[in-house]
């Protein structure tokens, strides 16, 4: 038996050590020690935040992401904003800009001693209303209204009428465009920058003459002349301004009720009351030049008695944009000593000399004599 013993292999009489199976006492946490192949180190549990159990589905609902945004604006971060020195540096340099601004933009209206903020040059206006014609020109077209042919006695009435008025507006190299609308219902007329006239029907049996048209429509002109467009454009500026200082200090909480109560205010307050004194001024002007033109500023008074009793029902004239029919008579009753004396001083030849005296105290900041 011996040497059989001998004759195994080698490999059998060698001993296989296997280290016995590693069995935890207690235990482990998920992730925790777990042995990798090639490799000395153990996976290690990372310390991400992890959603709630209940919520752990429904990481791709966007409703959840939004429960667990964090609002952009704080109180804190509102204090420290409020409080931030560089924040007051601009509000002073806002301050003096805004009143740098607004000084170096005044004027003083030549017939009247106004002051006011006027900062749109006369091209940007025209640019401006070039976009109100064509809407003006569709919505006419849309109702289902047009526009007198050339041939109709109405609109070659105006047409003479503005073949006199435009040499003495001072606005000779405008584009001029005349358009009657045939509406007989509406007794209205305006003229938009630019030299757009926009005449309805209506005002012609009004006027019953050249004369009394010619009164409207210098009116319309004079509006031009005076810059009274962009005064209003201006005055918008300063509006908004006011309005949304006035949103942002209430903190957005009343927006509808700041901007609609606040607009009203600041209508009955500057705006109504500033486009009152531009109707009285284009009164004057407007006067001036249909007398100027040799029509006869008399016959403003009829017309405007004449408007008076066709307009039945007339709003207070603190609440309206005009003045009223008898403050507006009593104040032409007035001029008119004036608008005579021009009439026999004009040479009849459609020379712009109240127009040019206009502009030349304009610029300098005059009144006229």
């Amino acid at each position: 038996m011996q040497p059989n013993r001998l004759l195994r292999p080698v490999w059998r009489s060698l001993a296989i050590r296997v280290p016995p199976p590693f069995i935890p006492t207690s235990p482990l946490p998920r992730f925790a020690h777990r042995y990798r192949p090639f490799s000395q180190t153990h996976i290690q549990r990372n310390n991400w935040p992890r959603p709630p159990r209940e919520t752990r589905n429904y990481n791709r609902d966007p409703h959840y992401h939004l429960s667990q945004a964090k609002p952009l604006v704080t109180s804190g971060r509102l204090r420290q904003f409020v409080r931030s020195p560089s924040l007051h540096t601009v509000v002073v340099l806002s301050i003096v800009g805004a009143v740098a601004f607004y000084f170096s933009n005044v004027q003083t209206v030549p017939v009247s001693g106004r002051r006011r903020f006027n900062c749109f040059s006369d091209e940007s206006v025209e640019a401006a209303s070039e976009a109100q014609v064509k809407r003006l020109i569709w919505e006419v077209e849309r109702s289902g209204g047009r526009f007198l042919s050339d041939w109709d006695p109405r609109m070659a009435m105006v047409k003479r009428v503005m073949k006199r008025l435009i040499p003495v507006s001072g606005m000779e190299n405008a584009d001029w465009e005349i358009r009657v609308i045939d509406d007989p219902r509406t007794a209205n007329a305006f003229v938009l920058p630019g030299g757009k006239v926009f005449v309805f029907s209506g005002l012609i049996p009004i006027a019953r003459n050249e004369h009394g048209l010619a009164t409207v429509l210098g009116h319309e002109i004079a509006h031009n002349l005076a810059g009274h467009v962009a005064e209003r454009m201006s005055g918008q500026i300063g509006t908004n301004i006011l309005l949304y200082s006035l949103i942002f200090l209430t903190g957005g909480i009343a927006i509808l009720g700041t901007h609609f109560i606040g607009g009203a205010v600041l209508d009955l307050l500057f705006s109504r009351p500033m486009g009152r004194m531009q109707e009285s001024e284009a009164d004057y002007i407007g006067l001036m030049m249909m007398a100027e033109a040799c029509y006869d500023p008399r016959e403003a008074l009829g017309f405007w008695e004449r408007m008076e009793r066709a307009q039945q029902e007339e709003p207070p004239e603190w609440m309206s944009t005009h003045p009223s029919n008898f403050n507006r008579i009593q104040k032409i009753g007035e001029w008119m000593p004036t608008a005579l004396e021009k009439r026999q001083e004009s040479d009849c030849q459609g020379t712009s000399t109240f127009a040019d005296l206009f502009r030349k105290a304009m610029e300098r900041g005059v009144l006229m004599e």
